[in-house]
Protein backbone atom coordinates (compact mmCIF):
# COMPACT_ATOMS: atom_id res chain seq x y z
CA UNK A 1 0.00 0.00 0.00
CA UNK A 2 1.65 3.52 -0.84
CA UNK A 3 2.07 5.84 1.64
CA UNK A 4 -1.30 8.40 -0.36
CA UNK A 5 -3.63 5.07 0.19
CA UNK A 6 -2.09 5.14 4.12
CA UNK A 7 -2.96 8.69 5.05
CA UNK A 8 -6.26 8.00 3.10
CA UNK A 9 -6.77 5.28 5.46
CA UNK A 10 -5.75 7.74 8.69
CA UNK A 11 -8.10 10.32 7.67
CA UNK A 12 -10.72 7.98 7.25
CA UNK A 13 -10.62 6.22 10.71
CA UNK A 14 -9.97 10.10 12.50
CA UNK A 15 -11.53 10.77 15.34
CA UNK A 16 -8.96 14.32 16.14
CA UNK A 17 -12.73 16.83 16.23
CA UNK A 18 -16.34 16.81 16.97
CA UNK A 19 -16.71 16.58 12.92
CA UNK A 20 -16.32 13.07 13.52
CA UNK A 21 -19.18 12.20 15.61
CA UNK A 22 -21.73 13.51 13.29
CA UNK A 23 -20.03 12.37 9.68
CA UNK A 24 -21.54 9.77 7.54
CA UNK A 25 -18.97 9.64 5.36
CA UNK A 26 -15.21 11.09 5.58
CA UNK A 27 -14.38 13.05 2.38
CA UNK A 28 -10.62 12.69 1.10
CA UNK A 29 -10.85 13.95 -1.93
CA UNK A 30 -10.45 12.80 -5.08
CA UNK A 31 -8.64 13.17 -8.31
CA UNK A 32 -4.97 12.67 -9.77
CA UNK A 33 -2.04 12.06 -6.95
CA UNK A 34 -0.23 13.15 -9.99
CA UNK A 35 -2.23 16.84 -10.72
CA UNK A 36 -0.29 19.72 -11.96
CA UNK A 37 -3.44 21.46 -10.01
CA UNK A 38 -5.23 21.12 -6.56
CA UNK A 39 -8.54 22.60 -5.67
CA UNK A 40 -9.36 22.66 -2.28
CA UNK A 41 -12.78 23.86 -0.91
CA UNK A 42 -14.19 24.63 2.62
CA UNK A 43 -15.98 21.16 3.61
CA UNK A 44 -18.20 18.62 2.44
CA UNK A 45 -21.96 19.41 2.14
CA UNK A 46 -25.17 17.09 2.66
CA UNK A 47 -24.70 15.35 -0.68
CA UNK A 48 -20.06 14.90 -0.23
CA UNK A 49 -21.34 13.75 3.05
CA UNK A 50 -23.27 10.75 1.91
CA UNK A 51 -20.99 9.53 -0.99
CA UNK A 52 -17.97 10.73 0.73
CA UNK A 53 -16.87 12.25 -2.55
CA UNK A 54 -16.11 16.14 -3.04
CA UNK A 55 -18.33 18.26 -4.88
CA UNK A 56 -20.69 16.54 -6.02
CA UNK A 57 -24.07 18.49 -5.24
CA UNK A 58 -25.01 21.50 -7.60
CA UNK A 59 -21.92 23.48 -6.70
CA UNK A 60 -19.47 20.21 -7.79
CA UNK A 61 -21.73 19.76 -11.16
CA UNK A 62 -21.24 23.67 -11.62
CA UNK A 63 -17.25 22.77 -10.97
CA UNK A 64 -17.46 20.11 -13.46
CA UNK A 65 -18.65 22.45 -16.23
CA UNK A 66 -16.03 25.09 -15.18
CA UNK A 67 -13.39 22.50 -15.57
CA UNK A 68 -14.86 21.35 -18.31
CA UNK A 69 -14.66 24.24 -20.29
CA UNK A 70 -10.70 24.43 -19.47
CA UNK A 71 -10.55 21.30 -20.19
CA UNK A 72 -9.54 19.93 -17.07
CA UNK A 73 -10.89 16.42 -15.44
CA UNK A 74 -10.81 14.91 -12.09
CA UNK A 75 -9.13 12.33 -13.29
CA UNK A 76 -6.03 13.53 -15.27
CA UNK A 77 -5.47 17.47 -14.47
CA UNK A 78 -7.06 17.99 -10.90
CA UNK A 79 -7.04 16.75 -7.29
CA UNK A 80 -10.16 18.46 -5.53
CA UNK A 81 -10.09 18.87 -1.47
CA UNK A 82 -11.35 20.76 1.42
CA UNK A 83 -9.98 22.20 4.36
CA UNK A 84 -11.82 19.91 6.45
CA UNK A 85 -12.64 16.49 5.65
CA UNK A 86 -16.01 15.80 7.25
CA UNK A 87 -19.53 18.11 6.89
CA UNK A 88 -20.10 20.61 9.49
CA UNK A 89 -23.34 20.36 11.12
CA UNK A 90 -25.76 22.79 8.73
CA UNK A 91 -22.84 23.21 6.48
CA UNK A 92 -21.76 25.96 8.93
CA UNK A 93 -18.36 27.59 8.63
CA UNK A 94 -15.67 24.89 10.10
CA UNK A 95 -14.88 26.30 13.46
CA UNK A 96 -11.12 26.98 14.01
CA UNK A 97 -10.66 23.94 16.32
CA UNK A 98 -11.56 21.68 13.62
CA UNK A 99 -9.80 23.72 10.96
CA UNK A 100 -6.30 22.87 12.57
CA UNK A 101 -7.70 19.24 13.13
CA UNK A 102 -7.69 18.70 9.81
CA UNK A 103 -5.04 21.02 7.86
CA UNK A 104 -2.38 18.63 8.61
CA UNK A 105 -4.27 15.81 6.56
CA UNK A 106 -4.41 18.99 3.28
CA UNK A 107 -0.61 19.37 3.91
CA UNK A 108 0.50 16.18 3.81
CA UNK A 109 -2.22 15.92 0.65
CA UNK A 110 0.06 18.96 -0.93
CA UNK A 111 3.09 17.42 -0.11
CA UNK A 112 2.41 14.47 -1.82
CA UNK A 113 0.27 15.23 -5.17
CA UNK A 114 2.77 18.17 -5.31
CA UNK A 115 0.77 20.63 -7.63
CA UNK A 116 1.78 23.75 -9.37
CA UNK A 117 -1.07 25.45 -8.95
CA UNK A 118 -3.62 25.74 -6.12
CA UNK A 119 -6.94 27.35 -6.69
CA UNK A 120 -8.86 28.02 -3.84
CA UNK A 121 -12.59 27.76 -3.40
CA UNK A 122 -14.17 30.61 -1.63
CA UNK A 123 -12.99 32.57 2.01
CA UNK A 124 -13.07 29.33 4.31
CA UNK A 125 -10.09 27.74 1.63
CA UNK A 126 -8.41 31.75 1.71
CA UNK A 127 -8.87 31.94 5.22
CA UNK A 128 -7.94 27.94 6.32
CA UNK A 129 -4.41 28.13 3.94
CA UNK A 130 -3.45 31.47 3.51
CA UNK A 131 -4.65 34.15 6.02
CA UNK A 132 -7.45 33.86 8.54
CA UNK A 133 -8.16 37.65 8.20
CA UNK A 134 -7.35 37.64 4.39
CA UNK A 135 -10.97 38.67 2.17
CA UNK A 136 -11.86 36.84 -0.60
CA UNK A 137 -13.35 39.59 -2.41
CA UNK A 138 -10.02 41.87 -2.20
CA UNK A 139 -7.59 38.63 -3.39
CA UNK A 140 -9.85 36.55 -5.78
CA UNK A 141 -8.17 36.60 -9.58
CA UNK A 142 -4.64 37.76 -7.97
CA UNK A 143 -1.52 35.48 -7.89
CA UNK A 144 -0.45 34.66 -4.72
CA UNK A 145 2.59 32.71 -3.28
CA UNK A 146 2.21 30.28 -0.62
CA UNK A 147 5.32 27.93 0.42
CA UNK A 148 6.35 28.07 -3.10
CA UNK A 149 3.03 27.36 -5.09
CA UNK A 150 1.41 29.31 -7.29
CA UNK A 151 -2.01 29.87 -5.59
CA UNK A 152 -5.10 31.59 -7.21
CA UNK A 153 -8.52 32.51 -4.40
CA UNK A 154 -11.43 32.84 -6.53
CA UNK A 155 -14.98 32.48 -5.36
CA UNK A 156 -16.80 29.14 -4.41
CA UNK A 157 -18.89 27.91 -7.06
CA UNK A 158 -22.12 27.78 -4.36
CA UNK A 159 -21.72 31.85 -4.19
CA UNK A 160 -22.11 31.78 -8.15
CA UNK A 161 -25.45 29.45 -7.91
CA UNK A 162 -26.45 32.73 -5.33
CA UNK A 163 -24.87 35.20 -7.42
CA UNK A 164 -24.75 35.26 -11.24
CA UNK A 165 -22.71 38.25 -11.22
CA UNK A 166 -19.80 36.16 -10.36
CA UNK A 167 -19.67 33.86 -12.72
CA UNK A 168 -17.73 36.10 -15.10
CA UNK A 169 -14.72 37.01 -12.62
CA UNK A 170 -14.39 33.63 -11.95
CA UNK A 171 -14.27 32.36 -15.63
CA UNK A 172 -11.59 35.35 -15.66
CA UNK A 173 -9.94 34.08 -13.04
CA UNK A 174 -9.98 30.13 -14.50
CA UNK A 175 -7.97 31.55 -17.88
CA UNK A 176 -5.65 32.97 -16.13
CA UNK A 177 -5.07 29.25 -14.97
CA UNK A 178 -5.35 27.68 -18.12
CA UNK A 179 -2.42 30.04 -19.17
CA UNK A 180 -0.28 29.53 -16.13
CA UNK A 181 -1.56 25.62 -16.56
CA UNK A 182 0.32 25.73 -20.41
CA UNK A 183 2.99 28.19 -18.69
CA UNK A 184 4.20 25.93 -16.23
CA UNK A 185 3.17 22.40 -16.79
CA UNK A 186 1.54 21.65 -20.56
CA UNK A 187 2.08 24.34 -23.31
CA UNK A 188 -0.20 22.07 -25.34
CA UNK A 189 -3.28 22.63 -22.88
CA UNK A 190 -6.49 21.86 -25.60
CA UNK A 191 -9.46 24.47 -24.33
CA UNK A 192 -12.75 24.83 -25.93
CA UNK A 193 -12.60 28.61 -25.03
CA UNK A 194 -9.50 29.92 -23.85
Amino acid sequence: MDDFELLKQEVNQCTKCALSTTRTNVVFGEGSQNAGIMLIGEGPGYYEDQQGRPFVGKSGQLLDKILDVCGFTRKEHVFIGNIVKCRPPNNRDPLPEERESCLPYLYKQIEMIEPKIIILLGATALKGLIDPNAKITKVRGEWLNWNDRLVMPTFHPSALLRNEKLKQPVWEDFKKVVAKYRELINKEHYSKYC
